[in-house]
């Protein structure tokens, strides 16, 4: 009822405005107001800011043309969102804490990242999505209904001048459609080119008319999207490496290293396919990610809503919009891997469980295995039972599957005005977003596991205790029996596993509240024109809470273990007040010079004050040239989930090849990532990341036909919000303050190292967990008193650590753009072309005051480019695109010593040890028709089909960031206009 009666209240507190606002409005206005567009980048009303200012707009004809049937499809090919990792979509979509959320995307401007890309409606703000991704909220671009939009502006410079936070890297603004007059209905469906079925199918309607003496715009737009696996295409169909292997199968488990005399892994005989040759030279049952990679996660969305606007009385003028959507999607992530009750490597099974095997036997200390020989072990069940078996290393048969249903809610009112030769305009809003989680499948309880691999588990699902000599049901149940992992395809086996499944959910909500008035005008006249002005008052309250099902949670009172194996969460409550005001300036100083300025300052009540101003100035020192130039600071405020995290499970990377001391210390000196259990804490102390941006530029019209623009930009972002578990373990070496023998105890931070390493001391007997331990002389005492398969301090789990303001980013790059038209063969042709370098990239390494350079490196190519040809003769429009990434390095520096060995094999690598991901270009082909009262458009994207280049650094074997595996696809759409 709660979320019904938000969207219930909403639209009538509309459309009761409606009607008590229609009735004050009974005299016609006896002349024509003259509009006076309202630019991105800018509050004054009718200033002429063609060319002073790099905005890209993507018009209603840019949209129809694209053949895209969301937003990001609309978006993804803008060289000012590509480059990074910024920028994602479903493909990036996972079951896991580490995922970015279900059925949702972002866009993110020259790849600072979401949270530093404002996203504006009609240049108002947009409620974040309740699940963040990671620890950074954004604004989820699937909730923006594209049948609603009439055109979309990329303002990619600074713009917390105007705007205030979050608009480091500038502003996406989508511009609603309004006084449309007519109707049409827009049917589309598109799908690849493959065997399989990834389909598209859209449906839309608008509708405009004359109401109460105003117009009324109303819109509905639905969504089909199928899934795509990796299985579907031939070439995610295989490992891109035979040796990116994980030890831990499906199904049918390896006996752990542990329990085997030899040392060695030992491969379960029902391995479902072929056993691989580890790096110790075992044979092993092994698990490649592909197997269960979607690439596209099925997704359903659904709009609607209206726009209406009206001249009052009085020279009022009124305008509500409102809409509401709701997206459905179901996300997938890997098998959970098995772990010991404590979430250590290597569960423990009873020693009959190998029984099954033809020749298996046992004695008190061995059982015999073919040719190998296991130990057998006591351990402890979950009721406390001391039992005898042997450690095994799986995986669950089933994917970790959660359904994600999210609903946006958007209400803005306003009136405007005008006193003399001013504007006002004041506005309320209301902007929600709603999102619930359910996990259906692949999620299991750890005890209820346990319990059945022991026999403790009740027919209800209920743990059976143990009295010291024997097994009973508290509730009267009856034992379900003994789970054995090793047994397949046994109904009653698989009967006692579902027993322990669970169904973890999760409830987000991000509201915003809004009031605003602003007043835009002119100040005085000088010889060169008017100067313009612009004043605003804001009031912004923002309220955010993430809270999971207490399944999913890790809690102090039982040691952080979450319930359920391999799936992790966070708890999140908060919420800010936050009044700005800001003024802007426009001043002709000449005939051809002119200066736009601008200054806010906003007051946030939990973290206090930020003033950030900007200064334009353009010079036209001819008509058909226009230089351009601006200097604005930019800030963006911590997020609310990064100041109200309360405790988040997830798992965070730390790089070997970023920090010499860890590579020693923690990657047997190797240059591998490795990404252990953390506890993510929030930050309330957190401070605002801030930025300073230039823009440089000239815009050239040789004829009226032809514009060049060229564009210099450049960013520098401080005290960016982060964890940083690279820098953590480095700290470890001198401070012993974050070193903890067992678990990081409650109200600290640090790492939690196995207690093991606890047994040995440095040369000066001093324990790991003491002032003035030599780490380097403990590891040698470990590695001579325990002999480990690594050379490296064995860490634990769940080790803390904190969001701070970590590092800094430095951005610099060029857009190029070309645009000429000319008469040909009787219609008019169109070459138009976009281009975007990288100049430099430059960021803190993880865990040190080193800067390192991106461009070039893995997912930051240099130059993103596109050129189009298009013709158009009467009602026929043809058009043909070329899109171009460039080549950058492959990943592999950080890939496992088996991983190198094979791409040397290979003769993948190059001289120096590297290797370079290929340069990329696809096509795409698109044809439309208007007749009279219909319009037909079919679009064909990669049109030759490419594969994406290969990419051995990343587990899916492509970079599906910049690059996609869906292949050659269509879309076919059909408009009726009535």
């Amino acid at each position: 009822m709660r979320k019904f009666s938000a969207l219930t209240t909403a639209i009538t507190t509309a459309l009761l405005s409606a009607s008590l606002v229609a009735d004050t409005n009974e005299v016609a206005q006896d002349e024509q107001r003259l509009e006076r567009i309202e630019v991105t980048g800018s509050r004054i009303r009718g200033v002429d800011l063609e060319g002073t200012q790099p905005l890209v707009v993507l018009s209603s004809e840019d949209i129809k043309n694209s053949g895209a049937s969301d937003i990001y499809e609309l978006l993804r090919d803008l060289g000012q969102v590509r480059g990074g990792s910024g920028t994602f979509s479903t493909s990036e979509s996972g079951a896991t804490s580490t995922s970015t959320p279900g059925g949702q995307a972002a866009a993110s401007l020259r790849g600072l990242g979401p949270a530093s890309t404002l996203t504006l409606i009609n240049g108002r703000r947009v409620a974040a999505s309740s699940f963040a991704a990671g620890t950074q909220n954004f604004v989820d671009i699937n909730s923006i209904p594209l049948a609603a939009i009439e055109r979309i502006e990329v303002l990619a410079t600074g713009a917390s001048a105007i705007y205030g936070a979050d608009a480091v890297a500038g502003v996406i603004n989508y511009i609603l459609k309004t006084d449309y007059d007519g109707a049409e209905l827009n049917v589309s469906y598109g799908n690849s080119t493959a065997s399989s079925n990834d389909g598209r199918a859209n449906i839309n309607f608008v509708y405009g008319t004359e109401v109460a003496g105003g117009n009324l715009t109303v819109f509905a737009d639905y969504f089909d999207r199928k899934m795509l696996t990796a299985q579907d295409r031939e070439f995610t169909r295989t490992p891109a490496l035979v040796s990116n292997y994980s030890y831990l199968p499906k199904g049918t488990p390896n006996i752990y290293f542990n329990s085997a005399r030899s040392g060695d892994e030992i491969g379960s005989p029902d391995c479902k396919t072929e056993f691989v040759t580890t790096e110790f030279g075992e044979q092993i049952c092994a698990y490649y990610s592909n197997e269960d990679d979607v690439l596209q996660s099925p997704f359903k969305s659904a709009s609607i809503g209206f726009m209406f606007n009206k001249e009052l009385a009085n020279n009022l003028r009124w305008n509500t919009d409102v809409f509401y959507s709701r997206t459905k999607s179901t996300s997938f992530s890997s098998p959970a891997p098995i772990d010991q009750l404590d979430d250590t490597e290597g569960a423990w099974v009873q020693e009959d469980a190998l029984d099954i095997f033809p020749g298996t036997t046992r004695d008190s200390t061995f059982i015999y295995f073919g040719d190998d020989e296991i130990w057998i072990d006591p351990f402890f069940s979950p009721a406390g039972e001391r039992l005898w078996g042997f450690q095994f290393d799986a995986r669950f048969n089933d994917p970790r599957t959660v359904e994600v249903e999210s609903e946006a809610i958007r209400l803005v009112s306003s009136l405007a005005g005008d006193i003399g030769h001013w504007e006002w305009e004041s506005a309320i809003l209301l902007s929600r977003s709603e999102s619930t989680q359910k996990a259906t499948a692949g999620i299991y309880n750890r005890y209820k596991y346990h319990a059945g691999i022991a026999g403790e588990l009740c027919l209800d699902g209920t743990l059976a205790g143990f009295d010291g000599s024997g097994l009973s049901c508290a509730s009267g149940s009856s034992l379900a029996g003994v789970y054995n992992p090793f047994l397949q395809n046994d109904a009653g086996n698989e009967a006692i596993l579902a027993l322990a499944q669970e169904v973890p959910t999760r409830d987000g909500q991000s509201t915003v509240y809004g009031w605003d008035a602003r007043f835009s005008g002119e100040l005085f006249e000088l010889d060169a024109g008017f100067v313009g002005a612009a004043l605003g008052l804001e009031l912004r309250r923002e309220e955010i809470n993430d809270v999971p099902s207490l399944n999913a949670r890790a809690r102090p009172e039982n040691d952080y273990l979450v319930d359920v194996f391999g799936f992790g969460s966070s708890l999140s409550e908060a919420s800010r007040t936050q009044a700005a005001a800001f003024a802007e300036i426009y001043v002709p100083l000449s005939d051809s010079v002119e200066l736009l300025a601008a200054g806010r300052y906003d007051h946030y009540n939990d973290f206090g004050g930020t003033f950030n101003p900007k200064v334009g100035l353009t010079w036209r020192p001819v008509d058909e040239l226009v230089l351009r130039g601006s200097w604005a600071t930019s800030f963006r405020a911590p997020s609310l989930t990064q100041a109200g995290v309360q405790l988040r499970t997830t798992t965070a990377t730390y790089d070997c090849s970023a920090n010499q001391t860890v590579s020693d210390l923690y990657c047997d000196g190797q240059n591998f990532t490795s990404s252990p259990n953390v506890l993510e804490l929030g930050n309330p102390n957190l401070q605002a990341e801030t930025s300073e941006s230039i823009s440089l530029g000239l815009a050239w019209s040789p004829t009226r036909d032809t514009t060049i623009t060229i564009d210099y930009w450049q960013f520098d972002h401080d005290r960016l919000v982060d964890t940083d578990m690279t820098a953590m373990l480095a700290r470890t070496a001198t401070d012993a303050s974050v070193r903890h023998c067992g678990l990081v105890p409650q109200g600290q931070i640090g790492i939690a190292y196995n207690p093991d390493v606890c047994d040995v001391t440095d040369m000066s007997g001093r324990r790991i967990d003491q002032d003035g331990a030599n780490l380097s002389e403990i590891l040698d005492a470990y590695v001579n008193e325990f002999d480990p398969r690594f050379d490296e301090l064995p860490l634990l789990r769940d080790h803390v650590i904190q969001l701070e303001n970590v590092g800094k980013q430095e951005v610099k790059g060029l857009d190029i753009s070309f645009r000429h038209t000319l008469d040909f063969a009787g219609g008019r042709l169109g070459l138009d072309a976009d281009w975007t370098n990288y100049i430099s990239f430059k960021r803190n390494k993880a865990g040190s005051d080193d800067i390192e350079s991106l461009v070039g490196t893995y997912r930051y190519p240099r130059n993103i480019g596109s050129a189009r040809v298009s013709w158009s003769y009467e009602d026929l429009f043809l058009g043909l695109t070329a899109l171009y990434t460039s080549s950058y390095q492959d990943d592999i520096g950080r890939l496992r010593g088996r991983n190198l060995d094979e791409l040397e094999d290979l003769g993948a690598l190059n001289e120096d040890g590297g290797r370079n991901v290929s340069s990329w270009t696809t096509l795409r082909a698109s044809v439309g028709y208007d007749f009279d009262n219909a319009a037909i458009n079919f679009s064909i994207d990669n049109l030759l089909d490419r594969d994406p280049p290969r990419v051995f650094g990343s587990a899916r074997g492509f970079d599906s960031i910049n690059h996609n595996a869906m292949g050659r696809s269509y879309r076919l759409s059909l408009t009726y206009f009535f």
